[in-house]
């Protein structure tokens, strides 16, 4: 199992979808098979159509926002007294979050296919809150599978969707989150793809849309490599990059330009939800070494009981509660090219409250747990040594949990 160099990784699968010969694929229900090759055809001709890449990098500067900044954080670097630690400031955003990428392309995708319904997965809110405001933006009508668990704990999200015109249809089966939302919007789907395009939140689900939102949020490490050649003249000697993982968009997106660098000059590290202390559950299943299985149409490694059965999570961000990963980074780790790592939801939350107090960025509690890695790592290394965390979202959707579990919210 190897990287292929100087060919993007979601073009690094197999004729059959798998990537390493045994992590994603297609396991999809004969009535799917149609659209999803329909959707594979089309966007392999969007990819090379001049008139959407245009159009794509019009909505992006325009609309989402790219680039967005680059910055150091002084404050945060000199208390804790060794490497430089920055960040790459997705949450500036449209909307607050990396997933504006994956839906604005999915939105551009659904109008050129001729479709006036799209649908849509979420957990934290993010990939609700971004397709309900790019499906308003296209004028398409918009439906959002979405935890009954994950309703409550993400109001102001909820509430923007709502705004945006999208319909949130709660799941109450299994969980009532995130992994329960995909499945019930993959049903939906089955019965209406004739007139519904439906858009995967992350980098999960059968291939098409792993490669869809991979080529989509791959604009972040864009971003940053010509950012860190514009600030430092060259990259960097020894260089960390941080992110949190769930489904794994924002860490692919933020890594996808420098995979192919030697992991002794640049490392990548992924950091999972570790779940409560106390707790058992957690949502890291590449770090807590979960077994193969099959979750949502790919092979991937997924949190399991002892029978096999998809295994219960708990995370204090809902971003992260998933018990699957992408396929991108089972290959990415049973490669060695990418670390991954978890933090637990106190960790996250000291994190939050440590950047919150001495930089002029309050990251949500996904952020976070990629914040906690770096506070933890920064004060062995040395001040010549960069660590760069991907903040890829804006506290103001936990509000309500920081406030439960601190007593007060500070932006």
């Amino acid at each position: 199992m190897k990287l292929k160099k100087g060919i993007p990784l979601i073009d690094q699968h197999d004729k059959h979808g798998f990537w390493g010969g045994k992590f994603g694929g297609s396991y999809i229900p004969e009535t799917l098979k149609k659209p999803i090759e329909d959707l594979t055809k089309e966007f392999q001709k969007l990819r090379k159509n001049k008139k959407f890449l245009k159009k794509k990098d019009f909505y992006f500067k325009n609309y989402v926002g790219s680039p967005t900044n680059f910055v150091k954080l002084e404050n945060l670097s000199n208390y804790l007294d060794g490497a430089q630690i920055w960040a790459k400031v997705v949450s500036e955003a449209n909307g607050g979050a990396h997933k504006i990428y994956n839906a604005t392309v999915h939105a551009l995708i659904c109008k050129a296919m001729g479709k006036k319904y799209i649908i849509g997965d979420t957990g934290a809110g993010y990939a609700g809150k971004m397709l309900s405001m790019a499906a308003k933006k296209f004028g398409l009508k918009c439906k959002i599978f979405m935890g009954a668990k994950d309703i409550k704990r993400q109001k102001p999200n909820c509430d923007a969707m709502r705004r945006n015109g999208a319909e949130i249809v709660p799941v109450y089966s299994g969980s009532q989150t995130l992994v329960d939302a995909v499945s019930e919007c993959m049903r939906y789907w089955v019965s209406n793809c004739d007139n519904t395009h439906m858009c995967v939140g992350s980098t999960v689900g059968p291939n098409i849309f792993v490669k869809i939102c991979g080529w989509s949020t791959a604009q972040i490490s864009k971003e940053l490599k010509a950012q860190l050649k514009e600030k430092f003249k060259k990259i960097p000697k020894k260089l960390k990059l941080i992110n949190c993982v769930g489904g794994g968009s924002s860490a692919y997106g933020f890594w996808s330009e420098f995979i192919d660098f030697d992991r002794k000059h640049i490392e990548l590290i992924g950091v999972e939800a570790g779940g409560p202390k106390k707790s058992l559950l957690h949502a890291a299943p590449l770090s807590k070494n979960a077994k193969i299985g099959i979750l949502h149409g790919a092979a991937q490694y997924v949190i399991q009981d002892n029978e096999g059965q998809i295994g219960k999570t708990e995370s204090i961000s809902a971003g992260l509660d998933y018990p699957g990963i992408s396929s991108l980074h089972c290959f990415l780790k049973d490669t060695k090219r990418a670390k991954y790592t978890s933090a637990s939801d106190e960790e996250a939350l000291k994190a939050y409250q440590l950047v919150s107090k001495f930089e002029n960025i309050s990251p949500s509690l996904e952020p976070s747990h990629a914040f906690a890695e770096a506070i933890k790592l920064a004060p062995k290394l040395k001040s010549s040594e960069v660590i760069i965390v991907n903040s890829c979202g804006d506290s103001l959707k936990d509000k309500d949990i920081i406030k439960q579990k601190l007593g007060s919210y500070v932006r």
